[in-house]
């Protein structure tokens, strides 16, 4: 996910997917398609160590990339996390096992095996973002340089079609799935789907749209767009 957003900052691809923070910092060249988007309640990133926190300056917390929408929420909640280092997603559990860092957020299938690396919870940022605003929480979307916005509608109608055919065919995809994830169990694989592809996944609708605008405007009022 990192290197996808770090490549929309040249403009490499014409339509990608990128992390909300790093669409929010790219609205200039790119826009927000309205299918394919990663949004939900329950789904957000996680702030796990082997022990708890009693204060956040001097820990060293795992992050996984600089223009992920988790090291946004990881801002907006305490802004005394300044000890953050950037580490590829699949590497922060085993980091914190071996004591390279004594935190860090998770994402994707983590958040359901982070027991297994004798880590514990300190926040869940998802819940955290759902009680300051009642809105699903923007993780992921599919994004489209300005100069293809001629060709939206029909993108945004092979996406929700695509979408559309996966969820109702749900073992169509099993193979390229299992050959592409970090965790095979497939228990894991079917949560993670089922918990990160919704509704919002069809089309993000009013609510959110008013999740990603919210999220804007609470980056913007702490100074960090």
């Amino acid at each position: 996910m990192e290197e996808l957003n770090s490549l929309a900052f040249a403009g490499t691809y014409p339509i990608t997917k990128l992390s909300f923070y790093a669409y929010l910092l790219l609205r200039d060249r790119y826009e927000l398609l309205d299918a394919g988007a990663a949004l939900g309640y329950g789904c957000g990133p996680l702030l796990v160590a082997k022990r708890p926190l009693k204060s956040f300056q001097n820990v060293r917390i795992a992050v996984p990339g600089r223009y992920t929408t988790a090291y946004l929420l990881l801002q907006l909640w305490q802004k005394d996390c300044k000890h953050v280092e950037f580490t590829r997603f699949d590497q922060i559990l085993p980091g914190i096992a071996a004591g390279i860092y004594d935190a860090g957020i998770i994402i994707h299938e983590g958040r359901f095996v982070y027991p297994q690396y004798n880590c514990m919870k300190i926040i869940d940022l998802g819940e955290w973002w759902e009680s300051q605003t009642g809105l699903p929480i923007p993780l992921g979307c599919i994004a489209m340089r300005k100069d293809m916005s001629r060709h939206r509608g029909a993108i945004e109608s092979m996406l929700r079609a695509s979408v559309a055919h996966a969820m109702d065919n749900p073992g169509a995809a099993r193979d390229f799935i299992t050959s592409h994830a970090q965790e095979l169990d497939d228990q894991v694989i079917s949560e993670h789907i089922s918990l990160y592809v919704n509704d919002f996944t069809r089309s993000l609708g009013e609510t959110g749209l008013k999740a990603v605008k919210t999220l804007e405007e609470m980056a913007r009022c702490q100074a960090i767009l």
